[in-house]
């Protein structure tokens, strides 16, 4: 009896769905990226993915915990069950639909170059042919970097975290850094230590390799977190409280339509 006892209990807290008043749902982020996630003066993680993943949270009655793990190591910590959910800015790219799932779009993204104003460097793998151009290591600026502009020379050099890449850019070790739009513009080019950079050209699109939008990453086992998540983020778009957030951080509509 008390067998069969515990083997119900088990199962009842197997099936608890993430809308209980007891769950928790982890999420792993890489607080090295702001505007998205930093920590803030008091210690304590804030950003726009910290807003948006709270939200999410209240609206499935589940309460928020933060796992903090370097961007590169994110899918295997996924997978190794270190947390439930990736809320760290990740595009949706063909590679990693492989090994994930991921939710609806959570906002769009694109990639800029910045680098000291005056370098009159260009968008062109001959302009970048001899210089040095520094990206998170696991990101889709990476990945470009890496595909185009270092066969035609580049030296593309991979950071475990982007606060490495704006410490060697700043110290000059840098030609260039290569990261999301958004990051770049309201978490760097908008700070004072961003006042003597700028982008080089406009963002780059290219949706093989930056996938369709950042969204949150959930194992593949897990189909019913991602459709509690989807009707979280579908709710929050409907009733503008995503846009309140957004205009937190961003001065223009990072969503896109």
């Amino acid at each position: 009896m008390k067998k069969l006892l515990l083997l119900a209990t088990l199962s009842i807290a197997a099936t608890a769905s993430y809308g209980s008043t007891s769950s928790v749902i982890r999420f792993g982020v890489d607080p090295s990226y702001p505007p998205f996630e930093s920590i803030g003066p008091n210690g304590k993680l804030v950003g726009f993915d910290i807003d948006l993943g709270n939200q999410i949270c209240a609206r499935l009655n589940a309460k928020c915990e933060w796992v903090q793990n370097d961007f590169s190591g994110m899918i295997p910590a996924l997978k190794a069950r270190k947390f439930d959910a990736i809320l760290s800015a990740m595009s949706n790219t063909p590679q990693r639909a492989e090994q994930i799932a991921f939710t609806n779009k959570m906002y769009n993204m694109t990639a800029s170059l910045i680098a000291r104003k005056g370098s009159h460097l260009e968008l062109t793998p001959q302009s970048l042919s001899g210089k040095s151009i520094g990206a998170e290591e696991g990101t889709s600026a990476l990945t470009y970097a890496k595909m185009y502009w270092e066969p035609a020379g580049a030296h593309v050099v991979a950071y475990q975290n982007q606060d490495q890449v704006y410490a060697d850019l700043i110290a000059g070790r840098l030609d260039a850094a290569f990261e999301a739009t958004a990051q770049a513009q309201t978490g760097f080019l908008k700070s004072s230590k961003g006042a003597d950079y700028e982008f080089v050209g406009k963002p780059l699109d290219d949706p093989k390799i930056f996938g369709v939008g950042a969204a949150i990453g959930v194992r593949k086992d897990d189909p019913a977190l991602v459709g509690k998540i989807n009707g979280a983020i579908a709710g929050m778009v409907k009733d503008g409280t995503y846009q309140t957030i957004e205009k937190k951080y961003f001065d223009f509509n990072i969503y896109g339509d």
